[in-house]
């Protein structure tokens, strides 16, 4: 079980890697958040940003009606 260097090198051995396991946990555990709030932003940009169109869209319809009617074709 110990090596030539003794039981306590082994226990720091053994704790250092526990901890760099740890260490290395944490980080995917905080970009998989950054990831989910990333996706999450741009379902709210696209959301946004579809309803923007639909918005300018639905007003350039109303006017083209307004114009229509305010000057009918002859």
């Amino acid at each position: 079980m110990a090596n030539t260097e003794g039981v306590f090198s082994d226990l720091f051995n053994a704790a250092g890697n526990t901890t760099q396991n740890l260490a290395e946990n944490v980080l995917d555990g905080a970009s998989n958040v950054t990831n989910a709030a990333q996706e999450y932003a741009n379902i709210c940009i696209s959301i946004a940003t579809g309803a923007t169109t639909t918005a300018l869209q639905l007003i350039q319809d109303v006017t083209s009606a307004i114009s229509s009617s305010l000057n009918p074709k002859q």
